[in-house]
């Protein structure tokens, strides 16, 4: 997939961005080629500049939004700050995070074809740009189907056809499979993967989940928290050559590396460094145990307390739409949980999994009788009432704010309880430093980068102390440490008795750090059980559309070290933290 022109597609040097209202730069010091036929991953820690840097790879910065671009931003030749976004979108086709956002047309036939008939190309080459792209990302035979009759995974493909039917040589790809279950995600890098087999075009990928990205990138770029550039070089120069200086900023790695970290150090002599569950699996096939192999402690998960569950669900059905439209969404849905558990919701894409916590949470209000927390009807409850027994915390973060800095969106809740001012002060700054927010007291939230989004979000749920705590994908968006830092405060506010529920697509997260999982499908509950039973159902996982998590999936079973063949979890591995 190497590059092999010497005319780059894309040309950064000294590259800083600066937002209106703003006073610091990120990225703040970018420079790297990108020639035809390479996949270049760009991995930083949250707030870095990574989506920033590909707004502004196709004019959107500064054009549309407003910020001071320094440095030279040069697209097959043209500068990015003073072409126009419209000639721009010929050389880069940009796919975001929710490709819904993207989608404008009735049928897939129709979105494809949108952006070349706006280019004002003749029909003929249009339809042949939509039946090259189509066919390309697997599409050809639904070209009739209506949009929102594809799943997850298949309206992002649509949204990549689109790009390529702009005839864009280079493609940027932000967090593209952020909001896709495993088989969505699955789908994507297949297509992207066929995408790049024809050396014609470069892709540049921001990407979390390294587990599914890593086997396509051949190259990686690292920005540190404050957007400079620390690193630029191979997948094995980078990735495993300087894996624990990533993984020291805050930078996402594969589970199967991070797990071969702990490993080391527990005395396992793994060599090189394994980036998949198939490369870890087969290093510790050859590699002989340690002289004194160690029993994995692990941190162990508190049990939930007994007696009546804190929430009880009972033939809970909703639907969506009108008439001859309506669909069901939650089929007689009946599920309890315990106080202080710590729940993780899954299933694949459209399986019911928001609806049914946004209505657990009184987000969506439930028929009379089928939610109950702690005893009360949440179909009845108001909103204050509510507020006081349950904490929820959207999947997109700019949904819930409404005050014009971080310090009042957090203050809020407080205020409203009528608290003293330094009661309402201190407490605010409290949950400002736990999120690594202090600095942006002043800013207005949408000024935030989606990491601080999330961590603002989260902070606004939880400043109430409100009993449950119910997240919709709390990770997305968040980069390795912060996201550590999360989950490990979610962690402590379990062991303190707050009930924790959560809605992910990660199942790695979901072995690391629930006890319990529901598993959904088509609207119903398939299952819910404690996490170790479920993920070791691979018959319900099949069904559920899912995958065990990429730990379990390189170590079960394993012959050569039977001492690890049962883990699932990196906590439960010997080698200590980290």
């Amino acid at each position: 997939m190497t590059g092999i022109s010497a005319a780059p597609l894309l040309r950064l040097r000294g590259v800083a961005i600066t937002h209106d209202g703003a006073d610091v730069a990120t990225p703040a010091d970018v420079g790297f080629d990108v020639s035809p036929g390479e996949v270049v991953l760009v991995l930083g820690p949250s707030g870095s500049g990574k989506s920033t840097l590909a707004l502004a790879l196709n004019g959107l910065i500064p054009h549309a939004v407003p910020a001071t671009v320094t440095g030279s931003i040069e697209v097959a030749g043209m500068d990015a700050a003073t072409t126009p976004v419209a000639t721009l979108s010929t050389r880069v086709g940009m796919v975001f995070q929710d490709p819904d956002a993207q989608i404008v047309t009735g049928t897939v036939l129709d979105e494809v074809a949108f952006g070349p008939e706006n280019l004002r190309l003749p029909v003929d080459v249009v339809l042949t740009r939509a039946e090259a792209a189509l066919r390309r990302v697997g599409l050809w035979d639904r070209r009739g189907d209506n949009p929102d009759l594809l799943s997850g995974g298949g309206r992002q493909r649509l949204a990549i056809a689109a790009a390529l039917a702009m005839g864009s040589p280079l493609l940027v790809l932000d967090e593209p499979t952020a909001n896709l279950d495993p088989r969505g995600i699955e789908e994507v890098y297949a297509a992207l993967a066929d995408v790049v087999a024809a050396g014609d075009r470069a892709i540049l990928l921001v990407e979390h989940n390294l587990d599914a990205a890593v086997g396509l990138v051949d190259r990686v770029v690292v920005l540190d928290g404050a957007g400079r550039l620390v690193a630029d070089g191979s997948v094995d120069d980078v990735l495993r050559g300087r894996a624990e200086e990533l993984q020291a900023i805050g930078v996402w790695l594969p589970t199967s590396l991070l797990a071969a970290l702990r490993l080391r150090r527990a005395g396992y002599a793994i060599d090189p460094l394994p980036l998949t569950p198939g490369e870890l699996r087969a290093a510790l096939e050859r590699t002989p145990p340690p002289a004194a192999a160690s029993e994995a402690a692990g941190r162990g998960r508190p049990a939930a307390s007994g007696g009546e569950p804190i929430v009880r669900v009972r033939g809970l059905t909703l639907t969506r739409g009108r008439g001859a439209a309506r669909t069901t969404v939650l089929d007689g849905v009946d599920l309890d949980v315990a106080a202080g558990a710590f729940v993780a919701v899954v299933g694949a894409n459209g399986a019911g999994k928001t609806t049914l916590v946004q209505a657990v949470a009184g987000v969506l209000r439930p028929p009379r009788g089928t939610v109950r927390l702690d005893g009360l009807d949440v179909h009845s409850a108001d909103a204050h009432t509510l507020s006081r027994r349950v904490g929820f915390v959207f999947q997109n973060p700019e949904h819930q704010f409404i005050a014009h800095t971080v310090f009042d969106e957090i203050a809020h809740g407080l205020r409203m309880q009528r608290l003293a001012d330094d009661v309402v002060r201190a407490r605010t700054d409290e949950i400002l430093e736990r999120f690594g927010l202090t600095r942006y007291a002043g800013t207005h939230p949408f000024l935030l980068s989606g990491g601080q989004k999330r961590r603002l979000s989260v902070g606004t749920a939880l400043v109430g102390g409100a009993r449950i705590l119910v997240l919709d994908e709390p990770t997305f968006g968040q980069d390795r440490a912060r996201a550590d830092e999360l989950l490990t405060l979610l962690d402590g506010l379990r062991r303190e008795g707050t009930t924790i529920i959560v809605v992910t697509h990660d199942m790695q997260l979901v072995a690391e750090h629930a006890d319990h999982a529901v598993v959904l499908a088509g609207g119903r509950v398939l299952a819910a059980a404690p996490t170790a039973e479920v993920f070791a159902d691979d018959a319900l996982l099949t069904r559920a559309g899912l995958r065990p998590p990429p730990l379990r999936a390189a170590l079960h079973a394993l012959a050569q070290h039977p001492e690890l063949s049962a883990v699932a979890r990196l906590a439960d591995l010997p080698g200590g933290s980290g």
